[in-house]
C-alpha cells in the first residue's frame, strides 16, 4: 500500500493534529489480533489518538504493546520531504492478545510533499514562510494578514488608464506594485505527474485581483477577471512566485479583503488532500492634512491671477519644494484646482505612492488628473455618480479636508478625520453617496459631516482650515468668526477708526467701520451665519478632541439671507478658499502606517 502525505517543515513541532493532512488508512487486522506495535522511523510523526475524542493514547512500557481497540486511528506526520517516490514507509506488526505470537503485518510506503502558500504576513515587506493564521487578518501595531496595493498608477503605456484597468501585460517597473506570494510544491518531481496544485479565487474576488506568473520573459496573468482557478504549471520547480495585483479601493460592496485557496489532490480524485488559504487587505487611499510638509505644489495659471501666483512663488520657493503650472491649455480657463481633485496616497509594507481623487466636478480641469498627473508611481482613483446631473457644488474637493491626528472621547485617530460639508438634515443636498460610500470604506479616517449649506457655495474650506502650530497637538483650527470680527471694529471705533474705508481703490462699493456697525442687515447676517458656525464648533470640539486653546477665532463676515444661508464672504480673507482653492498640494505621507491603526 502507498500513499502521499503533505507536509509543511517549519510548523510540524507546534501545530495541532487538525492542523495537518496525514495519510490515514483501514487495513484490516487479523481475526486474532489483540495487540499491536508500530516501530519509529526516521522524518516521521506517528500520533495514535482516541478518534472520538482525539486525545492521544498513552504509549506503552518498553517491550509491551498497544492493545489493539475500535475507536484509534494512527496519523502520520511528515518532517522531511522525499526524494525518491515511496521513500518513506510505515509498518503495523499485530500480535495475539498475549503479545507474542506475531500474526500478521500491515506496510504503508509514503512520499512526502510540502506544499504551502505564504505571503507577508508580517508586513515587514518579505514573504513569511510557515507561519499559522494567513487566512486571517488583524488590525494594530501587533496585526497580521497581507496587504495589496490598488495598481492604480500607469506603468504600462500613456493612453492615460490605469494599469488597473490595462489588460495588457505587466512590465517590470509595474510588478514592483505587487504584493508577492510564494508557491511550495517540493518533492519528487515523478509525484506531480499524477498530483497538481491549483490556485482557485472566487467570483466576486476575481474582478478585484488578478495573478501573474513569470514564464520565460514575460508575466503571465493566471488568476482573475474570467479566471477563478489555475491549474499550476510546476515544471520541476520547488518554489514558484507569484504576484499579486490590487484593481479595486475598498468601497460600499468590497470590504477590502480578498482570498486565495491553494488545493492539492490527485488528478482522478475529487477529494482535496490538502487546502490552505491566504487573505489581502487591499490597501486604503489616505487624505494628508494642512500640517503636514508640503512635497509639491501646482497652481492654475489664468489671466486674473497673475499677481497671486507670483506672491506664491516666493513662498513656495521659501518651502522648497516644486511649484507646477498648470497652464491655460490644461485649465481652459479654471483656477480652482483644490475644488477638482484631492492629493492622497496608499501604501504597502513593500512600496508607498501618491493617489490623486478625482471629483465629479468635471469643469475646465476635468482632464488634468489623467493627462497631467496620472503616471508611474503616480495613481489615480475616481467616484462619480451614474447621473451626472446630480452633481452638485459639495462634491467639489473644497468641501473635502482632513484633519490632523486626533484623540477624541479616548478614540485615537492616528490619520485623522476626513470632514466633508453636508446639511442639517438627510433631506438636504449632500455630497454624492458614491462619493461618501468610498470615504466611509477607507476604514482608516472615520468621516465628520459639517454644517456647511448655510454657505452659498457650501464648501467647509471657507470657514475653517487647521494649520501647523507649536505645541504637544502640534495644530490650531482657524474658525471664521462674525463676532470677532465685529468686536474687532467695535475696538477700531472706540480707538477712533471709525471713519476708516474698506474697498477703497478697488472698484468696490465703499463701506467705513461706522457704516458696517450701523447695518443691520449684516448685523443679523453675522449673528445668523455665527449661529452656523458655532455648530461646527462644538461638533468639531467634540468629535475632534479639540478645546478653546486649539481654536483661533477669524474675524471675518459674510452677507446672507433672512433664512441664514446662502452666505458669502463679506471681504477677503484667509478662510475665503481663494489660497487653499486656488492651489493644491501633494503633501508628506503620515508617519504612521495605516494598518497600525486600531480600527
Amino acid at each position: 500500500m502507498s500513499s502521499v502525505t503533505h507536509l509543511q517543515r517549519s510548523r510540524l513541532p507546534t501545530l495541532p493534529p487538525s492542523s495537518l493532512w496525514s495519510c490515514r488508512r483501514k487495513s484490516p487486522s487479523p481475526a486474532l489480533a489483540g495487540s499491536y506495535l508500530v516501530p519509529y522511523w526516521p522524518y516521521l510523526i506517528l500520533m495514535i489518538y482516541w478518534i472520538y475524542c482525539m486525545q492521544n493514547v498513552e504509549r506503552p512500557k518498553k517491550g509491551e504493546k498497544w492493545p489493539l481497540q475500535k475507536g484509534i486511528k494512527i496519523r502520520v506526520c511528515p518532517t522531511k520531504t522525499s526524494t525518491d517516490v515511496n521513500d518513506s514507509k510505515v509498518r503495523v506488526s499485530y500480535y495475539g492478545s498475549d503479545g507474542t505470537d506475531l500474526l500478521g503485518t500491515s506496510l504503508l510506503y509514503l512520499t512526502n510533499v510540502a506544499i504551502s502558500l505564504d505571503v507577508d504576513v508580517f508586513r515587514t515587506g518579505v514573504v513569511t514562510r510557515g507561519v499559522r493564521g494567513k487566512d486571517t487578518w488583524t488590525w494594530g501595531s501587533d496585526g497580521k494578514g497581507a496587504i495589496l496595493l490598488v495598481n492604480c498608477d500607469s506603468d504600462r503605456n500613456t493612453s492615460g488608464v490605469t494599469d488597473s484597468q490595462d489588460d495588457g501585460l505587466p512590465n517590470a517597473a509595474d510588478i514592483k506594485d505587487m504584493s508577492p506570494m510564494i508557491l511550495t510544491a517540493e518533492g519528487p518531481d515523478e509525484i506531480f505527474d499524477d498530483y497538481n496544485v491549483f490556485l482557485t479565487i472566487s467570483s466576486s474576488d476575481a474582478n478585484r485581483v488578478r495573478v501573474y506568473q513569470k514564464r520565460r520573459y514575460q508575466y503571465v496573468q493566471v488568476l482573475g477577471k474570467s479566471k477563478e482557478s489555475y491549474k499550476v504549471k510546476r515544471d520541476n520547480l520547488d518554489e514558484i512566485t507569484f504576484y499579486v495585483e490590487g484593481l479595486q479601493f475598498p468601497d460600499v460592496d468590497f470590504p477590502g479583503l480578498v482570498y486565495i485557496d491553494l488545493i492539492f489532490r490527485k488528478d482522478d480524485d475529487k477529494s482535496n488532500i490538502f487546502t490552505e488559504k491566504v487573505v489581502f487587505r487591499v490597501a486604503p487611499w489616505i487624505m494628508t492634512p494642512n500640517t503636514q510638509k508640503p512635497m509639491e505644489v501646482f497652481v492654475c495659471n489664468v489671466k486674473t491671477n497673475k499677481d497671486f501666483v507670483k506672491l506664491l512663488s516666493k513662498y513656495v520657493e521659501k518651502a522648497r519644494c516644486p511649484l507646477n503650472m498648470v497652464t491655460h491649455s490644461e485649465n481652459r480657463g479654471d483656477q480652482w484646482i483644490q475644488d477638482e481633485v484631492e492629493f492622497g496616497y496608499t501604501e504597502a509594507p513593500h512600496k508607498r505612492f501618491p493617489v490623486v481623487l478625482d471629483s465629479p466636478r468635471n469643469r475646465g480641469l476635468k482632464n488634468f488628473p489623467v493627462s497631467e498627473v496620472l503616471g508611474p508611481d503616480f495613481g489615480y482613483v475616481t467616484r462619480e455618480p451614474s447621473d451626472s446631473s446630480t452633481v452638485t457644488t459639495l462634491d467639489s474637493f473644497g468641501n473635502l479636508e482632513v484633519s490632523p491626528p486626533v484623540v477624541a472621547d479616548g478614540k485615537h485617530y492616528p490619520l485623522g478625520r476626513i470632514l466633508i460639508g453636508d446639511g442639517l438634515s438627510k433631506s438636504d443636498m449632500r455630497m454624492s453617496k458614491v462619493l461618501r460610500d468610498f470615504l466611509h470604506a477607507q476604514q482608516v479616517q472615520c468621516p465628520l459631516y459639517l454644517y456647511s449649506t448655510w454657505l452659498f457655495v457650501g464648501h467647509i474650506d471657507e470657514f475653517m482650515s487647521f494649520v501647523p502650530a507649536p505645541g504637544k497637538k502640534g495644530f490650531r483650527l482657524l474658525l471664521a468668526s462674525p463676532r470677532a470680527c465685529l468686536e474687532l471694529f467695535k475696538k477700531k471705533q472706540r480707538e477712533g477708526h471709525g471713519d476708516a474705508v474698506m474697498f477703497e481703490g478697488v472698484g468696490k462699493k465703499t463701506y467705513t467701520i461706522d457704516g458696517i456697525l450701523s447695518s443691520k442687515a449684516l448685523k443679523q447676517s453675522s449673528e445668523l451665519c455665527q449661529e452656523a458656525i458655532n455648530q461646527n464648533r462644538q461638533l468639531m470640539k467634540k468629535e475632534l478632541g479639540l478645546t478653546e486653546e486649539d481654536i483661533i477665532d477669524i474675524p471675518i463676515l459674510y452677507n446672507c439671507d433672512s433664512s441664514g444661508e446662502d452666505a458669502e464672504s463679506f471681504f477677503p480673507n484667509m478662510l475665503l478658499g481663494e489660497v487653499h482653492c486656488g492651489t493644491n498640494v501633494i503633501r508628506k505621507p503620515f508617519p504612521q502606517s495605516w494598518w497600525e491603526c486600531a480600527v
